[in-house]
């Protein structure tokens, strides 16, 4: 457990020094504008771009501004200072806001992914079996954070190989922050890396001599059902603007149905069209080959629904990891309650 002590230990720390930056001003906040920390920048949240470029958002009246986190760390920072209304990150993180027993709890309220979306990216060609991994060393990201932790889980739980470096190991690099694994992949003698779209595409389109996409995470995990990313607000701010983050909701979930019959029709060129706003420097082609990658491994949450077996799996997976005991209470992270109201209308 001294992994888990040393990293809450700095994730409250960099939370308590962040808090004193609140802004605090005369101007009437408009709850209609959400400040929004998203983990990442990825194709993996297909649904919650979508549903800004489609007008979705602002069909249910709201608006939005993005930061990028870079990290569910950082993102969930960014919440308990208050510099985000809402967060786009990792369930686990709010475990372990909830077990440092942080006021005014963040809750899970709506899941967006349900697998984990990486890929593997390697250097030793395009052919690729788990095993191929052993004696080798792949970098998955930062320790506690989901891609290390699912990563460290398909190697040992699902194939049954042995974590570690020597003969016989697979050496799992678990400290390099999530927005610089490509960049750290590309200057070390690694020979595997783990990430998401459209960095995967973006690389090996850069060297598509050196580098090859071979494998979905997802299917190392067997396609077990994981609660990866999820929408994620205080419990202050759901009681308070619980109307607010049933409309988010429901654009998303609008979005998510778009794409769902531009994939199930075969039109992806319209999926592609609804992102490529969000997306410089990808052609409508990258976007396609994503796009059909993420709803072919089922990565979406259909529902935006964590259910408790789900919930359960992520505490397996962190367990494993030693980044929790296993002790935590699915009610204290997770309200189902405006995603149902969704489902309901």
């Amino acid at each position: 457990m001294k992994k888990l002590k040393i990293a809450l230990s700095v994730f409250v720390s960099v939370v308590v020094a962040l808090t004193g930056l609140l802004f605090v001003g005369c101007k009437k906040k408009d709850f209609t504008h959400i400040v929004f920390n998203e983990v990442t920048h990825s194709i993996f949240y297909a649904p919650f771009y979508a549903a800004i470029n489609l007008g979705y958002l602002k069909d249910e009246g709201l608006s939005i501004s993005l930061t990028n986190g870079g990290g569910s760390n950082v993102s969930m920072t960014a919440l308990l200072s208050g510099s985000a209304d809402m967060i786009l990150a990792g369930p686990e993180t709010v475990v372990y806001t909830n077990m440092e027993g942080v006021s005014d709890q963040p809750k899970v309220f709506g899941q967006l992914t349900q697998t984990d979306g990486s890929f593997v990216v390697s250097k030793k060609g395009a052919d690729f079996d788990i095993n191929d991994l052993v004696g080798e060393t792949i970098i998955g990201g930062r320790a506690g954070g989901m891609p290390a932790m699912t990563l460290a889980y398909a190697i040992k739980q699902c194939a049954g190989l042995e974590l570690g470096t020597g003969e016989g190991k697979v050496n799992l690099r678990d400290n390099v922050d999530f927005n610089a694994i490509a960049s750290e992949f590309e200057n070390s003698n690694a020979a595997f890396c783990t990430l998401f779209e459209p960095n995967a595409t973006n690389l090996v389109k850069a060297h598509p001599d050196k580098y090859h996409v071979v494998k979905s995470v997802a299917e190392l995990v067997n396609m077990e059902k994981i609660p990866y990313t999820c929408f994620i607000a205080k419990q202050s701010y759901l009681k308070d603007h619980g109307d607010i983050a049933e409309k988010f909701l429901r654009a998303v979930n609008r979005a998510y149905l778009y794409l769902k019959d531009c994939y199930e029709n075969d039109h992806l060129e319209d999926a592609a069209k609804a992102l490529i706003a969000s997306f410089d420097g990808m052609t409508l082609q990258d976007l396609e080959i994503a796009v059909e990658a993420y709803y072919r491994i089922d990565a979406f949450s259909s529902d935006m629904v964590m259910s408790e077996e789900s919930f359960q799996t992520l505490i397996k997976i962190t367990q494993f990891a030693g980044m929790t005991n296993g002790n935590t209470n699915y009610n204290e992270i997770v309200t189902n309650e405006i995603a149902n109201r969704v489902l309901a209308n």
